[in-house]
């Protein structure tokens, strides 16, 4: 959290925004006491379409190998 006091935070306020917007909290502080917090507003998530999902994971070909197996052998090839 960030604490600025009311000149600054006049004279920055599109700065404090942008801080908001990117999840820090910034609180405005008026003779030595908060007096307002500036938070950003969280976006609604889209609920998510399983028929769709279902649809696309249905057509996927499934894997020959394991996932830990394919890590390994994606590693091993890189160290060499």
């Amino acid at each position: 959290m960030v604490d600025v006091n009311l000149a600054d935070a006049r004279a920055r306020f599109s700065e404090l925004v942008n801080k908001a917007a990117a999840g820090e909290t910034v609180q405005i502080i008026k003779h030595g006491k908060p007096v307002a917090k500036l938070t950003g507003v969280a976006s609604p998530r889209r609920p998510i379409d399983l028929t769709a999902l279902c649809k696309l994971t249905s057509s996927m070909p499934p894997q020959l190998q394991s996932a830990g197996e394919f890590i390994r052998r994606i590693r091993e090839e890189e160290r060499y």
